[in-house]
């Protein structure tokens, strides 16, 4: 349990930090972003008041892939931006066009360690990342076929509403499916295993 929380706290925390990084190489924002963009200039609403109402119909399309929330689900909500406020207190921006595209390098290759580590610590995932994890159980696709999927879907909806792509939205959308991936086996907690009746704890780890 201390490895689950530790594990869930610093994979939220980072999460927020590769999502500054992202921001600040200013080449590009994910997908979801182009997303919002797209229903802010169709709409006239705010930006954060279209990315909350996203976040809840994107729940909402939990409920036929039967994924359920947890804590893992509130603390993404409550974590991730205050933690990408600090990233981007901490990183100002920048003009050379190497270092933009090596920040967006590391942030990515940060969310998907992020993504990993949060989501393997099996407290519940966000929404978006939620979405990734359901439909990969109940369809049995691979998860970087589904994340791949949902980001150029989600993309293509977005670009379409007259959201800004960049490079980076292309490669964030093309590249962060498989990285997670490599990442997320690997930083799974394995889940408990409950002794038989007939047996005890000592046999079955035996």
């Amino acid at each position: 349990m201390t490895r689950r929380i530790a594990q869930l706290l610093v994979g939220l925390f980072l999460y927020g930090i590769a999502l500054s990084l992202m921001i600040r190489a200013a080449v590009g924002v994910p997908p979801w972003d182009v997303l919002s963009q797209g229903v802010v200039k169709q709409t006239g609403l705010p930006f954060g008041l279209v990315t909350i109402a996203i976040g809840l119909i994107v729940l909402l399309l939990w409920i036929p892939i039967r994924q359920k929330p947890g804590i893992g689900t509130v603390l993404n909500a409550v974590l991730v931006g205050p933690s990408a406020e600090v990233g981007l207190a901490l990183v100002p921006p920048i003009d050379d066009l190497f270092t933009r595209v090596l920040l967006f390098a590391g942030g990515l290759s940060m969310l998907a360690i992020a993504t990993g580590l949060y989501i393997g610590a099996r407290f519940g995932p966000g929404p978006r990342d939620g979405l990734m994890t359901g439909l990969h159980r109940r369809t049995g696709w691979p998860i970087w076929v589904v994340r791949t999927a949902i980001e150029v879907t989600v993309l293509a909806i977005g670009w379409a509403l007259g959201g800004n792509v960049g490079l980076g939205t292309l490669a964030f959308a093309l590249l962060v499916g498989p990285m997670v991936n490599v990442t997320l086996p690997r930083l799974m907690v394995p889940a408990a295993v409950v002794a038989p009746k007939n047996e005890s704890p000592e046999e079955v780890r035996a």
